[in-house]
């Protein structure tokens, strides 16, 4: 049997293995994604799209089809027993600020961000291949033999990386015997994907908040003419999810004649699982996504997550594939599963206060504030009192260029490159760089902080630059007078910027 190569092999292709086959297709890695589903997931099981994954869909390219593909979160509306409701907000009316542009999550479909996605990764030249199953794994010091069961036939395939993006009953984590320690909670619910008449679009209708057994609620789904269907169900047992079998169900839950479904497009019943790997990685195989970990439902959190895991990735296998030390894949599992450990918490908390009708969301599910302050990577240099640190999120803020023009930060940061920013600093002391753009505030500067929006967000003081990653995080805050520390740190990422000159203020 013949051995085809590439540098990475992404087994699954939902929300967490098509974001890195986006991230890696733009840096012009070498990889193949496959999924062993013959077609596309056709249903809404992840609809919410938090404000930080919405941050990354813009890096990606595809937050503006994002926004019109979907809408806003409908007011949920609570029916009490005598037919009157109560309408209320899912979460905090939150304005967007300079530093947060995307300030609240955003409602599409799974099936429809993975359509966008699949478009996006086709306009870098790559596509899935599905109805391709991976189906045996070895690995050595230099890579990862797998073999490949398709539509046509056998195949082995070496790669210098694995990584399995593969779902909650990932064959890539048994097949390392990794454990996924957790709890199922208590709770078995099902999804359905309904064509439903009876029920204005205008709200998240919900029904028995506060009688567990007996809640429904029907969710609009935005982008589509459908709505969503979800309900705690007995914990053994079948359910019918047909259209005869959801209308009984409605009818009872209800109380109402006039609610009917006249066809299902997707449904499913599962148990609500809290679990997390033991580890992300063994040797060249990492695990990403609903591999390494699976949430309820609760506070929209796991699709998010898994984007995040395979944002945060990306780079990392980038750097190392161009010659970075092997040890800077470890820096993954080290941010992202402490993560994931806090939202299993966040979403059981959720989860719990859901049972008591409490469907209330707060600016912990919009993973704005998730970071990696204790990260190997986030270098204090010299240590800030105050202010934005380092593995922080970078904010956003509106700027102009020195033409005039009108950009943001994020327009300086979007793109695979590390994004160094200057304030009052000698431009020339630095030295350019394929993975690096340089950008300097000040007098002789290519950007304009013509509103204060970069000072209110950065707390940069003169003859100062700030280092961000190309994950969006700040790397370092370094004085003018630290530059070689600053050329010290990005060695660690095989990026050597050459000789490098004595800083003076500008």
């Amino acid at each position: 049997m013949n051995v085809s190569n590439t540098d990475v092999l992404i087994c699954g292709a939902g929300a967490s293995g098509l974001t890195l086959a986006i991230d890696l297709a733009r840096r012009g890695v070498s990889f193949r994604l496959i999924e062993k589903n013959n077609a596309p997931f056709h249903g809404s099981r992840g609809k919410g799209i938090q404000p930080r994954t919405l941050e990354v869909f813009e890096d990606l390219g595809i937050v503006d089809r994002i926004h019109a593909s979907g809408g806003p979160y409908p007011l949920m509306r609570t029916y009490r027993a005598d037919g009157s409701h109560d309408d209320i907000a899912l979460g905090q009316e939150i304005a967007a600020t300079p530093a947060e542009p995307h300030a609240l999550p955003w409602m599409l479909p799974q099936f429809l961000t993975e359509r966008i996605m699949r478009e996006r990764l086709a306009e870098l030249g790559h596509q899935v291949a599905f109805g391709c199953e991976l189906v045996a794994v070895q690995q050595d010091a230099q890579g990862v033999i797998v073999t490949l069961d398709g539509p046509h036939g056998t195949e082995s395939v070496r790669a210098r990386y694995l990584v399995g993006a593969d779902g909650g009953r990932s064959f890539v984590r048994q097949a390392l015997g990794i454990g996924f320690p957790g709890k199922t909670l208590g709770v078995r619910a099902m999804v359905a994907d309904v064509t439903l008449h009876g029920l204005e679009r205008d709200a998240w209708h919900r029904f028995n908040d506060t009688d567990m057994p007996q809640q429904i609620a029907m969710c609009p789904l935005a982008g589509t003419g459908m709505f969503q269907i979800q309900a705690p169900i007995p914990l053994e047992g079948d359910v019918d999810l047909s259209v005869a079998g959801l209308n009984t169900m409605l009818a009872q839950r209800t109380g109402r004649s006039d609610i009917h479904v006249s066809e299902v497009s997707w449904a499913s019943a599962f148990h609500m699982n809290a679990r997390l790997a033991d580890r992300y990685c063994v040797g060249r195989v990492l695990l990403v996504g609903d591999a390494a970990h699976t949430h309820p439902p609760t506070g929209g959190q796991g699709l998010n997550t898994s984007v995040q895991d395979a944002y945060n990735l990306g780079w990392k296998l980038d750097a190392v594939l161009a010659g970075a030390p092997d040890a800077l894949l470890d820096s993954y599992e080290e941010e992202r599963r402490p993560i994931a450990e806090s939202v299993l918490g966040l979403s059981t908390r959720l989860l719990d206060a859901a049972k008591r009708g409490d469907s209330r969301r707060g600016r912990e599910v919009r993973q704005l504030d998730l970071g990696y302050p204790t990260s190997s990577l986030s270098l204090e240099a010299p240590q800030r009192s105050h202010g934005l640190q380092p593995g922080e999120r970078a904010p956003d803020a509106p700027i102009h260029h020195a033409t005039g023009l009108p950009t943001r930060i994020f327009d300086l940061l979007r793109g695979p490159h590390w994004t160094l920013l200057g304030q009052d600093v000698d431009r020339d002391c630095m030295t350019p760089h394929t993975q690096l753009r340089i950008h300097v505030f000040g007098d002789r500067g290519d950007v304009v902080d013509t509103q204060g929006h970069f000072r209110d967000a950065y707390g940069m003081a003169s003859n100062s630059w700030v280092l961000v990653r190309p994950d969006g995080y700040i790397g370092t805050f370094i004085a003018g007078d630290g530059i070689d520390a600053l050329h010290a740190y990005l060695q660690r990422f095989g990026i050597a910027l050459g000789k490098i000159a004595d800083a003076t203020p500008a």
